[in-house]
């Protein structure tokens, strides 16, 4: 055997190798990007869960959240700064979920489940009037994402379920 003939086998087996070297990192990323994503959505999931649980764990930071969705005016200025503190940390929760699906790290159908319920949220009266006060301390993706919100002709939230529970049940 002469040389040329090791040589040529010897690009062979290393061709093989590369291809099979690409191939294998393909799958690692595959799989680190997939991973990736269910990471974020669960993180999305959690920042909203952390500050929605404080209305069930505490009756009245969820009286406030409920009464201030509807009308802030009817809360006390120490309860219309409790409202206005959760609806905060509620939006940037909601910020952050925005945030993950832009970048492609919230699959559409999750995405869509949130969307409808930023639609209904960003209806209710509180939480437009904090949004109208305080949208400067939000990205500007995410305020041309709010503005651009069809609203819908029934807003359900937390504050109004229950009335629309009472109306169906007659």
């Amino acid at each position: 055997m002469n040389w040329e003939a090791i040589n040529a086998s010897a690009q062979i087996i290393s061709s093989f190798a590369v291809v099979a070297s690409l191939w294998y990192l393909a799958i690692q990323v595959h799989r680190s990007t997939r991973v990736a994503k269910l990471t974020a959505q669960d993180a999305a999931a959690s920042a909203v869960r952390d500050v929605t649980k404080q209305f069930s764990e505490n009756a009245e930071l969820g009286r406030i959240w409920r009464i201030g969705l509807e009308d802030v005016n009817a809360l006390s200025p120490d309860d219309r700064a409790r409202f206005y503190h959760v609806s905060f940390q509620f939006l940037k929760a909601m910020e952050t979920i925005h945030f993950h699906f832009i970048y492609g790290l919230m699959d559409e159908q999750i995405w869509r489940g949130w969307w409808n319920l930023y639609r209904h949220y960003f209806a209710s009266p509180g939480l437009d009037h904090y949004w109208n006060l305080r949208h400067d301390l939000f990205s500007e993706r995410f305020q041309r994402f709010v503005n651009q919100l069809a609203k819908p002709g029934e807003p359900m939230t937390v504050a109004n379920l229950l009335g629309t529970e009472v109306k169906s049940e007659s």
